[in-house]
């Protein structure tokens, strides 16, 4: 008999495994805290410890883009963050002088903190623009404000709300170059998983990220990453979704592609 079971019982779950709840439209942060075993984090509190908790989500959240391709343990929200961060550490010397490189890294780590309730929305979920980046606002208030709004004067959420905005808003130098970085670690991470099974899979629908690079210097560093990619494959066949439908990527894959990437 396994320790976690009992006679008559059932096994108990993973404590590993947070899947993230399908809720009823209109979608709300508190249908979603409703959803949490076994309680939702305390708000309003003098203590940073309830958005401790929150953090927890974005280590057992999965990046959902690679389940399509039945990679189901793949790397998580924060393992893709924290990738991003230490990249920022080698900026190309051409740029880095006219980046705030401390509150890009900082940047990289809050950019995608809303999934931490949102849950991670792809290109292909069916998700409007609009109404992600609605769910990810109201997100946000609610760390800024319900969970740090009296945590050491509220200091703490207003940058991490600001900062999350500023990526959203995608105007200044050191948001474009993050948005860069987000890109840059999905390249990698597609080329990663295809060595990983030796041509077995063929993750080249991502490479269209590559194609939203916008600043001269990440753009030479997805060149060569595509470069590798296309080495490592040889003259096997395989999709090159940096080259859209031609490239063997669905119409509608990409149509959704540009929706979502969209400014």
């Amino acid at each position: 008999m396994s320790p976690n079971t009992g006679s008559g019982s059932k096994e108990s779950p993973d404590p590993g495994v947070v899947v993230t709840p399908k809720v009823s439209d209109p979608w709300t942060v508190e249908k979603v805290l409703a959803t949490i075993h076994p309680e939702a984090p305390a708000e309003t509190s003098s203590s940073p410890i309830p958005f401790f908790h929150v953090l927890e989500r974005l280590k057992t959240g999965k990046r959902e883009g690679w389940r399509r391709f039945g990679i189901n343990r793949g790397e998580s929200i924060a393992d893709h963050m924290y990738r991003m961060s230490l990249m920022t550490l080698l900026c190309p010397p051409s740029l880095a002088p006219k980046l705030d490189l401390n509150k890009c890294m900082k940047m990289c780590l809050i950019h995608d903190m809303a999934e931490s309730i949102v849950g991670d929305i792809t290109p292909v979920d069916g998700v409007p623009k609009p109404e992600k980046s609605r769910r990810e606002a109201e997100t946000m208030d609610y760390i800024s404000k319900n969970l740090l709004g009296k945590v050491y004067g509220g200091l703490a959420g207003q940058e991490i709300r600001a900062i999350w905005q500023e990526y959203e808003d995608s105007k200044t130098l050191d948001s474009q170059f993050v948005h860069d970085i987000d890109k840059m670690e999905l390249l990698l991470q597609m080329v990663e998983y295809e060595k990983r099974v030796d041509k077995r899979l063929d993750l080249g629908e991502f490479a269209y990220v590559a194609t939203r690079v916008v600043l001269p210097e990440t753009q030479e560093w997805a060149k060569e990453i595509l470069k590798e990619r296309d080495e490592f494959w040889g003259p096997k066949p395989h999709v090159h979704g940096e080259a859209g439908v031609n490239g063997g990527v669905g119409e509608d894959t990409t149509k959704d592609q540009d929706a979502y990437y969209s400014k």
